[in-house]
């Protein structure tokens, strides 16, 4: 088991992967608030953090909780709204084409292929921050990925 950074260190090193994870999630209208409440969930629950060396797929973990929260509160499980065109800070944004697409994909399925791609995190990952099996995360990720496919949407690999 590794030492626990600074938060601060945290938050600059995770926190753009987590901010595209849920503009992926959530669209670009909510995604700053729920950028907040993970980071704030986060900060709270730290000190008590059992795997440091996991940093990552917990705070992923509390972001997809923080989505699914959002999306109760606005009574619908998808995200309807297409969000605005803006740079990414880093690698490819979840506000194009494509993520319009995947936000309409059934919500496992969208949970794993935002968790996989936006969240560049391995399937173990995504099955620990989705709370099912690895297999499970993968058959999420191939069945949505045959989704989209099916309906035409550019896949980049």
């Amino acid at each position: 088991m590794s030492a626990r950074q600074p938060f601060a260190l945290v938050v600059r090193e995770h926190g753009s992967a987590v901010h595209r994870f849920l503009v992926a999630m959530v669209g670009a209208e909510r995604a700053d608030d729920c950028w907040q409440e993970t980071f704030l969930a986060a900060l709270e629950a730290y000190p008590t953090l059992r795997e440091p060396d996991r940093v990552r797929s917990w705070l992923f973990s509390i972001a997809h909780r923080k989505a699914i929260d959002s999306h109760r509160a606005r009574g619908r499980d998808v995200p309807m709204a297409e969000p605005p065109e803006r740079a990414a800070p880093e690698r490819d944004s979840p506000n194009g084409e494509l993520w319009s697409h995947v936000r309409r994909l059934p919500p496992k399925q969208r949970d794993a292929v935002a968790h996989r791609f936006a969240a560049d995190l391995p399937y173990r990952d995504v099955a620990r921050a989705m709370g099912i099996s690895e297999a499970a995360a993968r058959r999420n990720v191939h069945e949505a990925l045959r989704t989209l496919r099916t309906r035409g949407a550019a896949i980049r690999a």
